[in-house]
């Protein structure tokens, strides 16, 4: 059987996303080990050594041959295809963090080709092991058919941060659209199904930033059900993270999934780093992903409601399933063309927001 012995992790990339989603996860997960990561900076490079002092730390995604089993994309948008065709035809499986490609014909040429070679490519869509997201599968029953899905992530940084995701161009596939709008319109898919026409606002909001940075997405899903998406980082106040309205009743939550702080705050799950606080103190009391009380959300409808726990999130379920589909042949966590059909929709939103029209698109 392949991948019989620890399956040794490429990351490329060493930026937010790597250093604080990917490196601690694949740290964390049993049957992996962080070989080598990839970056040119040197200040990136010192962290990744002091974080991970047992892998290597090289330069070029060139030099990851012979030294990895598996390569993790998490470097700028634009170079995502590029990197994943790269290592696809190497003979190496490929993760690549969202979004997958800048377009849908990019998308599923990088899935034809995975499956033309026989190799695992698969997405890191981490949010849909977020607490809430996972506490609205398991209410489904109670909620009936949705009809409404709104969903939010939604931020105020009236200042800038910098970097390509701000000021870089359409070449950098950034702004919050594709960013943030990546996880929305993922999770809107799971939990409605296909959508059939597409509305979406889009504006740059803040001096000196070049890529959008407020968005709103409208979706009509093939059965009827609709989605209202936000994504913005000039957002004062904050909206609820889901208002979802059902047939039958409705679960209104708000506020964040813990996971994202807490592996900021060098914490990993099922695992504690000379660096972490002792359990039962801090952010991650009450163990990995659990969420406050004071915290859950509400379900039930006007006038007759209940708190419901928050399931925990899990994250590290990703690369679970990385490790389960490398060594045992199970189904990737995520499914490629899951991406591409994400991608799909999010291309009609960046038309609909230039054009000022709403983009009818074909359902299965």
């Amino acid at each position: 059987m392949p991948y019989e012995s620890e399956i040794r992790v490429g990351l490329a990339g060493y930026g937010t996303a790597g250093a604080f989603f990917h490196a601690p996860l694949i740290a964390a997960t049993p049957g992996l080990r962080l070989a080598t990561v990839v970056t040119r900076d040197p200040e990136r490079a010192g962290r990744a050594r002091r974080a991970h002092p047992g892998a290597e730390v090289v330069a070029s995604a060139g030099e990851l041959a012979g030294r990895c089993d598996l390569v993790v994309i998490a470097s700028p948008n634009r170079t995502h295809v590029p990197l994943a065709r790269a290592a696809l035809e190497a003979g190496l499986p490929v993760v690549v963090d969202k979004p997958l490609a800048g377009t849908a014909a990019e998308a599923l040429d990088l899935v034809r080709l995975a499956a033309e070679r026989g190799l695992m490519l698969t997405v890191f869509q981490n949010r849909r092991w977020d607490g809430d997201f996972l506490t609205i599968r398991r209410l489904l029953p109670e909620l009936g058919t949705i009809n409404r899905l709104e969903s939010r992530f939604e931020r105020w940084r009236p200042v800038p941060k910098g970097g390509w995701r701000e000021l870089g161009g359409p070449d950098e596939i950034g702004g919050v659209l594709y960013d943030l709008g990546s996880h929305l319109v993922d999770q809107a898919l799971q939990l409605l199904g296909p959508v059939s026409t597409v509305y979406a606002e889009t504006d740059v909001r803040r001096p000196g930033v070049r890529s959008d940075d407020d968005a709103f997405v409208a979706l009509t899903h093939a059965d009827g059900g609709r989605s209202h998406l936000w994504m913005s980082a000039v957002a004062g106040r904050l909206g609820p993270r889901f208002r979802v309205l059902g047939s039958r009743s409705a679960y209104v939550k708000w506020g964040l999934d813990p996971q994202e702080d807490r592996l900021h705050a060098n914490e990993r799950p099922g695992v504690q780093t000379p660096d972490e606080k002792p359990a039962g103190t801090g952010p991650n009391r009450g163990g990995w992903g659990v969420e406050p009380p004071d915290r859950w959300g509400e379900l039930g409808v006007e006038g007759d409601s209940r708190t419901v726990p928050t399931e925990p999130g899990a994250y590290q379920e990703f690369y679970a399933g990385v490790v389960a589909c490398l060594r045992d042949g199970a189904p990737p966590p995520v499914d490629p063309r899951d991406a591409v059909e994400s991608l799909t929709v999010l291309e009609a939103a960046r038309r609909s927001a230039a054009t000022r029209s709403t983009v009818v698109l074909e359902t299965r």
